[in-house]
This record gives C-alpha cells, sequence and structure tokens, in this order.
C-alpha cells in the first residue's frame, strides 16, 4: 500500500455522522499487491485528526496472496462530535478505550459491550437468556415464535388448526470476538409448544459493538412446509421485560408516522386530572417519573385506582399503507381503538422505573404485515412482541397462483409446474436497547433513525473505480453534450425505478426489494399476473445495474435500492435447501413459481457487491451455499427441454449456466483461497478453447461437474444472447484480471467483436458455422463489444457499439418527461413501454462502454 494515500470514507446518507454512537461495519477494496494480509490500518477522524479504535479482517485476496477486499468494524462518535469524515491509511492504530467480550460456559454464551451484556442459550429453548445493563435487569428472556394455521380437507368442509411453535436451539458459535465487534450466530427449528413437531429452521446474528448501548440481529428463516397445508399465521420474537415501580411509571412507546403512542398502563387523565395533575400528566406523557404524597394526593390516587388499567397494546402495520394501534384492559375484553396512520416507524418500546427494553425493526412497513404487541404491563414481567408477520392479517399463503403453467400465452419457462417454496428463505433486521429509562423523544428519534436506516461508511467512487472493484465502469462524466445526455438518461432510469417503486407499491413481506419485469399499456399496469413477465427475480442482472451506478456516484438512495434488492433476491429467489438448493427461480407471478430452477438467479455475481461492501455475514453464508451449484443440475438439467438425457452427466450454456458456476467459484477461490475451485474455472476454460471457434462455438457443452469438464456438442446449438446477458461479462472481466490469461481474454474480445458484425463476414470467420439467429437483441451485447473495441483497438466495433446504444429507446428518451399521467385505480405516471430487462441491460451496459470506448463517442449527439 502506498504509505502517503489514505482511503477517503463518509457516511453513506452523506448528512453527517448518526445523531447517536454508531457501530458499523464496512468494506474497502485494493490493488493487487496493494496491501499485505499481515500489514496493519488505522482510521482517523480526518477533521480532529484523531485515531479511533478499529478492527480489521481480510475478506477477499488476490492471486499473489495480496488483500483484494479487507473489512472494518468501528464505534464511531455521535451527532454531538465533529467528526463526518473519516480515513484509513497504513499503520498502527490506538487499543480500544473500551472492549466488546465474549464469555461461553457450557450452557451460554454472553455478549458484553460494556455497557449492556446479552446472554443467549447454546441449545434447547430459551434463546434469549437475558440483557442486563450495569447490573439491571432489563430483560429476562425472548422466543423466536410461530403460530401456524393448518388447513386439511375441501373447501366445503376445510378443517383448520392453530398450532403454535417457540425456537429451539440446536448451536451457538461465536464468529467474531472482539475487541470492537463480536458476532454470535444461533442455529435451530421451531418446534411445538405441544407435540413433536420441528419445521422452520432459523439463522440469527447477533452484533455487538464495544461501548453500544445497543445489539444488532439479523433473522433469517427457511420455509419448509406444505404449502397446501401449512399456513403462517403469526412469526416473530417474544420478549420478557420486568416492569418495576407503579403502574402510572410504566410506560409504551409505538413510533408512527412522525411522532410517537406514548402511554401508560396508568395514565394519569381522569376527569379531575387539573393545575398540578396536569402538569403531572404532562411529565408523564413525556416519560417523566412521577410520584406522589399519600396524604396530600389522596384523592387523585383513589381515582386512579378507579380508572382503568391498560394491560395490552398493539400496533398492526396491515399494509405499506395503513396501521392501527389499540388497547385493552385485559383478554376478556374487547379491544379499544386508539389510533391509526399510514407508515409507522417500526419502533417500540416498553419499561418501567430502572428502565426498560427498545426494539427497531428494520423496514417496518415496507414489509408489511408486521407489528408490535406488548402484553402484562400491569404484571410483574410484560411480554413485548415483534410481529414480522401480524396474526392481525391474512394468513401466509405460500400457494401458487394456477395449478397449471402457462409457456406459451404466459412466457413461463418450463412445461414442468414445480412451484415450490421449499427452501427459500427471507431476512430480517432488528435492533435491541437496553435503556436506564424511559428515553425521550431525542433518543427515540435516534434510534428510530438507527434502525430504519444503519449507519455505513462507505468508500469515495473515486476509490472503488482506481482500485477496479468489480470489474469495469466509467465514473460520471458531463464534459461533453453527448456524455451529458448519456448522464442524465442514466440517472433518469434510476429515478423513474425509485418512484414506480412507491408508485406502484412494491412492497410486502415477500416481494419487497424486487421489481417487476414488463408493463401492460392497455390496463396501465405492470404484468403482475402474466406468467414470466411479473417479478423481475434478477433477471438480465437488474441488480448489477443497481450496484454499478451506486458505485459510480455513491448515492445513498441507489444504494438502499441495490440493498433492499439483493435481501430479497438472495433471499426469496433462492433455494437454500432441498432438491432444488443452489438455485433459484426464473421470473414468475410468484417469486418461487416458475419451473425453470437455475444457477444464474442464485449466482454469487450478483450478491457479492453487497457482502465485500458490508461483510454481512448472512450474505456470506449464501455465497457458500453456492460453490456446489453445478451438482444440482445432474437432477435438474437445464437443457432438458432441448437436448434429451446422453452420455454426458449433464449440460450447461457457457452462459448463463457455466458463467453462473464461475461466478460462484471465483468468489469461492477469492474469499478462501481454494484453488480446487479455481481450478475447475481453468478446466473450463481449458474446453472451451479447445472449441472449434472457441467461446463462440456452442453455446451448449456437456458438462461434468465432478471435474468442471464441458464436452462439446457442436458449434450453433443455442442462442448467444443468452450466453452474455445476465451477468456473465461483469463476471468474467472481473476474473480475467485474476487469471491473467492473455487467451482467455483475446476469447472475450474476439466474441465481442463477432456478436454484431454483418452475416457475410461472420460467415468468412467460421466458415458459415454459425448461423445468423444465434446473435439476436445487438443492445445485449454492448459490455463485451465494448470491450473487444478496447482490447483489439477496433473502431469500426466501437462506433457499432455506440450505434446499438444511442439507437435504443432508454437512449432517446428523457424518462421522466417522457411519462405521462394516467388514471387507472388511482392518477398515476407511466412510460408505456418500458420493461426492465432493457432498462438494466442498456444502463449497464452503457455505463461499461462510457469507461472502455469513451472516444468514439466524442461528437456524437445523444438526442
Amino acid at each position: 500500500m502506498n504509505a502517503e494515500r489514505a482511503v477517503a470514507l463518509r457516511w453513506l446518507n452523506g448528512n453527517g455522522t448518526p445523531s447517536t454512537a454508531a457501530g458499523t461495519t464496512w468494506g474497502i477494496p485494493w490493488m493487487e499487491g496493494e496491501l499485505r494480509r499481515d500489514e496493519p490500518l488505522r482510521l482517523v477522524d480526518v477533521d480532529t485528526v484523531v485515531p479511533l479504535p478499529m478492527q480489521s479482517w481480510p475478506t477477499a485476496y488476490w492471486p499473489d496472496g495480496s488483500v483484494k477486499w479487507s473489512a472494518h468494524a468501528a464505534v464511531l462518535p455521535d451527532g454531538t462530535g465533529a467528526g463526518c469524515r473519516y480515513a484509513v491509511s497504513r499503520g498502527e492504530g490506538p487499543a480500544p478505550w473500551q472492549r466488546v467480550t465474549v464469555t461461553e460456559s457450557e450452557e451460554t454464551v454472553t455478549l458484553d459491550t460494556g455497557t449492556i451484556a446479552v446472554t443467549l442459550g447454546k441449545r434447547g429453548g430459551r434463546l434469549l437468556r437475558g440483557i442486563v445493563r450495569q447490573g439491571v435487569r432489563l430483560c429476562e428472556g425472548g422466543d423466536l415464535i410461530c403460530v401456524a394455521e393448518s388447513r386439511s380437507g375441501s373447501a366445503g368442509e376445510r378443517t383448520i388448526r392453530e398450532q403454535r411453535f417457540e425456537s429451539r436451539v440446536e448451536s451457538a458459535v461465536v464468529e467474531q470476538g472482539g475487541p470492537v465487534r463480536a458476532v454470535v450466530r444461533v442455529d435451530g427449528k421451531h418446534r411445538a409448544v405441544a407435540g413433536t413437531r420441528e419445521w422452520l429452521p432459523f439463522t440469527l446474528r447477533f452484533y455487538a459493538y464495544a461501548g453500544a448501548d445497543s445489539i444488532r440481529v439479523v433473522h433469517t428463516f427457511f420455509y419448509d412446509g406444505n404449502p397446501d397445508e401449512d399456513f403462517i399465521r403469526g412469526l416473530g420474537v417474544r420478549f420478557r421485560v420486568p416492569m418495576r415501580g407503579p403502574l402510572y411509571n410504566r410506560h409504551v412507546r409505538f413510533a408512527g408516522d412522525r411522532g410517537y403512542f406514548a402511554e401508560s398502563p396508568k395514565t394519569l387523565h381522569t376527569r379531575r386530572t387539573k393545575g398540578a395533575y396536569r402538569e403531572l400528566f404532562e411529565r408523564q406523557t413525556a416519560g417523566e417519573p412521577v410520584g406522589f404524597e399519600p396524604d396530600r394526593d389522596e384523592y387523585f390516587l383513589h381515582l386512579l385506582d378507579d380508572s382503568a388499567t391498560w394491560d395490552s397494546f398493539k400496533l398492526v402495520q396491515s399494509s405499506s399503507d395503513y396501521y392501527r394501534v389499540a388497547k385493552r384492559t385485559e383478554a376478556a375484553c374487547s379491544w379499544l381503538k386508539a389510533a391509526k396512520g399510514r407508515r409507522a416507524g417500526g419502533l417500540a418500546y416498553i419499561g418501567g422505573e430502572g428502565g426498560g427494553l427498545a426494539v427497531g425493526l428494520r423496514d417496518f412497513w415496507e414489509k408489511a404485515p408486521s407489528g408490535f404487541e406488548t402484553q402484562g404491563m400491569s404484571q410483574g414481567e410484560a411480554e413485548l412482541t415483534v410481529w414480522l408477520w401480524s396474526p392481525d392479517a391474512d394468513p401466509m399463503d405460500m400457494r401458487h397462483y394456477d395449478t397449471k403453467t402457462h409457456v406459451e400465452s404466459s412466457y413461463e419457462g418450463a412445461e414442468e409446474l414445480r412451484a415450490t417454496p421449499f427452501g427459500i428463505a427471507n431476512t430480517s433486521e432488528w435492533t435491541l436497547w437496553g435503556t436506564a429509562h424511559t428515553p425521550k423523544r431525542d433518543a427515540l428519534d435516534a434510534m428510530l433513525e438507527l434502525a430504519r436506516r444503519p449507519a455505513q461508511l462507505v468508500c469515495e467512487p473515486e476509490h472503488y473505480h482506481r482500485t477496479g472493484a468489480f470489474g469495469y465502469w466509467s465514473l460520471p462524466d458531463r464534459s461533453t453534450p453527448a456524455r451529458a445526455e448519456l448522464e442524465d438518461r442514466l440517472d433518469g432510469i434510476v429515478a423513474f425505478y425509485k418512484e414506480e417503486v412507491e408508485q406502484r407499491r412494491w412492497y410486502g413481506f415477500w416481494d419487497y426489494g424486487d421489481f417487476m419485469h414488463s408493463y401492460d399499456p392497455v390496463r396501465h399496469v405492470w404484468n403482475y399476473d402474466l406468467g414470466g413477465c411479473a417479478w423481475q427475480n434478477t433477471e438480465l442482472a437488474a441488480n448489477m445495474w443497481l450496484w454499478v451506478m451506486f458505485l459510480r456516484t455513491g448515492r445513498g438512495d441507489i444504494y438502499r435500492l441495490a440493498e433492499a434488492m439483493t435481501r430479497h433476491t438472495s433471499e426469496v429467489d433462492v433455494y437454500h435447501m432441498g432438491e432444488y438448493a443452489g438455485l433459484g427461480s426464473r421470473h414468475n407471478v410468484v417469486h418461487w413459481g416458475c419451473g425453470c430452477k437455475e444457477a444464474r438467479i442464485a449466482m454469487a455475481g450478483l450478491h457479492r457487491y453487497y457482502y465485500y461492501l458490508t461483510a454481512d455475514e448472512r450474505i456470506g453464508d449464501i455465497l457458500d451455499e453456492v460453490k456446489d451449484a453445478d451438482y444440482t443440475t445432474v437432477h435438474l438439467d437445464p437443457m432438458r427441454a432441448y437436448f434429451p438425457k446422453d452420455e454426458h452427466p449433464t449440460h450447461a450454456r457457457v452462459g448463463p449456466d457455466w458463467a453462473a458456476f464461475s461466478s460462484n467459484w471465483m468468489t469461492r477461490w477469492e474469499r478462501y483461497e481454494d484453488t480446487f475451485y479455481r481450478d475447475k474455472i481453468k478446466v473450463g476454460i481449458e474446453c472451451i478453447k479447445q472449441a472449434n471457434y472457441r467461446l463462440l462455438s456452442g453455446p451448449t457443452y456437456g458438462y461434468y461437474p465432478a471435474t468442471g469438464r464441458l464436452a462439446p456438442m457442436g458449434d450453433d446449438n443455442y442462442a448467444r444472447h443468452m450466453a452474455i446477458c445476465m451477468g456473465a461479462p461483469q463476471v468474467w472481466f472481473e476474473l480475467a484480471r485474476m487469471l491473467n490469461d492473455p487467451e482467455w481474454e483475446d476469447m472475450l474480445a474476439e466474441f465481442g467483436v463477432y456478436y454484431n458484425l454483418p452475416q457475410e463476414r461472420k460467415d468468412e470467420l467460421t466458415n458459415g458455422a454459425i448461423g445468423g439467429k444465434s446473435f439476436e437483441h445487438p443492445v445485449l451485447s454492448a459490455a463485451i463489444a465494448a470491450f473487444g473495441a478496447f482490447h483489439r483497438q477496433d473502431a469500426e466495433t466501437a462506433r457499432r457499439v455506440w450505434t446499438i446504444l444511442l439507437g435504443n429507446p432508454y437512449a432517446r428518451v428523457r424518462l421522466g418527461e417522457e411519462a405521462e399521467r394516467v388514471t387507472y385505480m388511482n392518477s398515476l405516471r407511466e412510460i408505456d413501454w418500458i420493461n426492465t430487462n432493457e432498462a438494466a441491460q442498456w444502463s449497464l451496459n452503457t455505463v461499461i462502454a462510457l469507461e472502455l470506448i469513451p472516444e468514439a463517442l466524442a461528437g456524437e449527439d445523444a438526442t
């Protein structure tokens, strides 16, 4: 690493430091040979020049053994401090002035930040054994809970049975032990409270930062039920919280749209609450402790004894646009409507004298139906339940939308149904605070901000670009009218989709994060009900488009779009267990609905952006899961509809199948220096080199997972656009930097130059062996064609690339100005020719062309 070069960091949201001290983890890319694995790094507050404690570890390596990506953790000052800019440079940093510690016994593991300590069970029931702050127990325990609804019989005589489940821990493993950041992973299943059934495996990670008063939790559950019989009525986590002091000094807080529902089980509001008692009531509502003198306040205390005691409270976010708050006195009585609103913030608190527990659920309304519920506020111990899926909503219905497929009419991918949710997952994030007293409004605001938008440091776009992070892409450049116009188009497409998420309400527990595929201008809706034209499910690398747009701009809003898409597509669209493990489902009305289960949807290349930028361990799990996804194709051949069973174990197209495998293997190689997977990549490349026309041949091969061998099956047996439109070029460009194989780079360049040649010229080069229809949809080829032009210094190919890109509707139209106001169920703005496939590919390929062949655009007019 250059001793004079420091890596500048900034907060993602671009608005200075978070309003509360925050633990954060971030990633930094390095050029090959720039950072040795044993080289110390230090973090400095740029404004105060004060060095800060930091924990560092490598997350990926270059082939020469130097660090490719590093991860770092720190606890940074709150908004009252001076600093909002940081830098990482070479050198020893200071020892932490506070340390997070991990203590293990045979039965438990305890994370202690120095402010709060959380104890977890290693096996059996009682997942969370307690939370203590400065010697005071603020939580007696917590468990995951599930309310299942089983259905049997016909619609006319259906039997519905409700059954309750609680978490049962199978293992708890310390993944990091400090000194700044500690992580404990807990795995288990939900076990019937009355019975022996176990289902819904889960993985929890608890994150503790030195000195912090909060614990971050990442929760993943896996669906392994029968969708025709097993309906999840409610899914959440329940905490037991000690209630101390008189009822009027106990408090409930729910974040609303802008303020807070703030009440007590024994409110001081009576028809006689006037004068000094009115002032006490105001103090009580603000969360301040109040007291009375028995002699002086005897009558008012009598009034309080006579008033209702509210034992239970709940907030139900039933959709992305409506929530309600209710309370009741006891189980035998009705719920009283207390408040309603549109979008609750996702923060709840209960406590009494000596403190309590606050919980913030991220994406609270975006992933509705969700909720909070508390019971026992008048007792010595209350329960606070965080509902990931509220039982006040309809049960979770995992069935497919039909009993047959619709291939010809609706673009579904296979005649076999295979519409199973068995093996998919869903990940949620929440934050726990143990507080010494009932938090005031400013403290609640700080908690809510951190829960909804976790503190995240990022590098400047120039650093990502300088180090070649994730391959080729360009920084924004408005130096000429043509380039400025293209930048406007790129920004406009992102702005359109950002607005469309809100306008079309692309929200919900199983949907949030995904975009839709294509549009129906007659009904003024996206094709939500048309087979393979509904949800996108990573088709044509929409994930890569969003991440590259973040890398080049540093914009926080784009980061959050990409983050939500990654959380969704890596969990819901992918199989983590069962017969399709390692594969994902092609685009469909239901995310798991298409009969095409393919490696491209689950490939590491789509999700590693988020892993390296954040060191997120759950995404790391998913990258590990897919390393041997090629074996799953033995019993589910991706080309089974085109090639009968033959002498090969299975078949693979160079892209998207082998490209997906190679992205999985490249990620495994760089993360663990596992040369077994590097060698599988090399075997495949050598096989392609031996084909008649190298990468131009095929693109379908017989495939042998045990060795990685690709067996040739001819030179023109499938469409070439499928080889390059699902992220293959982006993976292969980065792979080329690691392999240092000039012939592989020349093969990529050859493919790019060849793709858009006139057929006569193609016939000359390949002796007429490859037909013209194999190279359709030129816009999909623009990235690899730009690489071909760059690598071979081919001006003609470069001009052809820009002709393709500038001739595309996305280059000619300003999306914001093109949108028309129409009326559907309500007034909305639409672009009636939009489709996400082309929006993503045009954007991604234009960004790459601007990096590789910008000079060919000089003098062009993008309008």
